[in-house]
């Protein structure tokens, strides 16, 4: 292996921090914890029964387990075999997953059973490696070509997975240290690490020697008390759990101490202004980061604190490759003009990402995720909706997510998702599905709304729901919520 041009391997890094601070703490997840040191003698145990079952170097490895220390330790063991985690819920339907394995064509898929995949060799989650593994020394070193293989759904709306590009190794720079991390922080990972950000941002900690944090699922109490026990100073969110977080913190004032806090990162959704406001008001300015970015890593907008209160609303301005707004026809659109955003790496970057099972929108060199927005004078990058998302009411466009950040601000509301339901007459009316406290009522939330927002993007009808609308990770299956509004809708005429 030539490491002047693959860089430092992955396996070696978290070797090397075991034997320098072997009982330091490396996870925390629900009432289980284990040392730098516990953590690579698991995963090197399992890297030897990957290996036995026949994962080899270059293969694809599908992980289904929920956040735990079970799930970093398999990372780390296909790492060490040369192989790349291929990370999905492991709630996913039997027939997305499966989907999933056949274009992976996963060497090993990690936490079901058998019986789910006949044609591939699986593991049970909570297995055990034999005796001989936990005995066997370490593996020789290898590298994997892709270091991560997420799915994602985005522009296309059906699941696709996005191999990195970049091997399981660092040059130069640490992403950690770019995204403020420092060495031996406490980082709290909120989100399911079956999604992009939450796996990559943990596993850049992991590299810097953090203690992770790991919430088995998201819940926003619990999330304020973990910050607090464990002096949490980095760590990423999506706008539902700061909404959720923000309310449980005005809910027990003086019960939460949040001053260890250093850097939030923020991102996987727009923010509505209020909520922003609020948390910068609560940890100040300088702690506040919001990246915008496709796990495809085409290019992103970073934006900080200082400048948001400059340009608010704003998600920044390119810091990674570069950034226009086009038409429908794929002319450039001037300053103010909503357009679909458009994205490629500087001249001579690589490509960032591969897809399996997809391919991406093209004008030119430029490529899309399928998102609208638009820019201000200052070249300063503003959301409006996915272009999946958006409807058309009566010839007029309305942004789903515009709509629900203002209702989202309503006090008693705790979130909602707005969908277009089809009239014969409009061709699709706006329809809001709203999670809420029992006092809120339809006529409350619409006469704030006409206050707010011109009268064609008020919904037309709220629906109240007791459950959450959103997974953990702050994303909703909006064509879900769609179909199951139109039956209601239907089943009650």
């Amino acid at each position: 292996m030539n490491d002047a041009a693959v860089g430092e391997p992955f396996v070696r890094i978290l070797a090397n921090l075991a034997k320098a601070a072997p009982d330091a703490p490396a996870v925390t997840c629900g009432t289980e914890s284990v040392t730098r040191a516990e953590l690579e003698r698991r995963a090197t145990a399992l890297a030897h029964a990957y290996q036995r079952l026949g994962v080899r170097q270059g293969d694809l490895v599908t992980i289904g387990l929920p956040n735990s220390v079970e799930f970093f330790a398999a990372q780390i063991a296909v790492w060490k075999v040369g192989a790349t985690p291929q990370p999905v819920s492991w709630r996913l339907p039997l027939a997305e997953r499966r989907a999933i394995v056949e274009l992976a064509d996963s060497a090993l898929v990690v936490g079901v059973e058998a019986a789910d995949h006949p044609d591939r060799v699986c593991l049970p989650a909570g297995f055990e490696p034999t005796a001989a593994d936990i005995a066997a020394p370490p593996l020789p070193e290898l590298v994997s070509p892709a270091w991560k293989a997420p799915t994602s759904g985005g522009s296309t709306g059906r699941p696709k997975i996005i191999l990195a590009p970049s091997p399981a190794a660092i040059t130069g720079t640490a992403a950690g240290e770019v995204m403020g991390m420092q060495s031996e922080d406490a980082q709290l990972v909120a989100g399911p690490l079956y999604h992009n950000a939450p796996l990559m941002f943990s596993s850049y900690g992991l590299l810097m020697g953090h203690h992770l944090v790991v919430q088995p699922k998201f819940d926003a109490l619990q999330a304020l008390e973990l910050i607090d026990s464990h002096k949490v100073t980095w760590l990423q969110v999506v706008p539902t759990m700061m909404s959720r977080m923000l309310r449980e913190f005005r809910q027990h004032p003086g019960r939460f101490d949040l001053s260890t806090i250093r850097v939030l990162w923020h991102m996987a959704a727009p923010c509505p202004v209020w909520l922003k406001q609020a948390w910068i008001d609560l940890l100040g300015p300088n702690v506040i980061w919001e990246l915008y970015a496709g796990t495809e890593a085409i290019g992103g907008t970073i934006i900080t604190g200082p400048e948001w209160l400059a340009h608010r609303g704003s998600v920044g301005k390119p810091a990674l490759g570069e950034l226009t707004i086009l038409d429908d026809e794929g002319n450039p659109l001037p300053p103010g003009e909503v357009g679909e955003i458009f994205m490629r790496p500087w001249e001579g970057m690589p490509k960032p990402y591969k897809y399996l099972g997809a391919e991406i929108k093209r004008v030119g060199t430029w490529e899309s995720i399928g998102d609208l927005g638009w820019l201000d004078d200052d070249g300063y990058l503003y959301m409006s909706d996915r272009r999946t998302d958006m409807i058309v009411t009566g010839g007029a466009n309305v942004f789903p997510a515009e709509v629900e950040s203002i209702i989202n601000g309503y006090p008693g509301v705790i979130d909602s998702v707005v969908v277009g339901l089809p009239d014969d007459d409009l061709g699709q009316i706006v329809h809001a599905v709203v999670q809420a406290d029992s006092n809120v009522t339809e006529d409350q939330l619409r006469d704030y709304l006409l206050d707010q927002i011109v009268r064609y993007k008020v919904p037309r009808a709220v629906e109240f729901v007791a459950e959450p609308l959103r997974e953990d990770s702050g994303k909703v299956r909006r064509s879900l919520v769609r179909e199951q509004a139109i039956a209601r809708r239907t089943g009650a005429r």
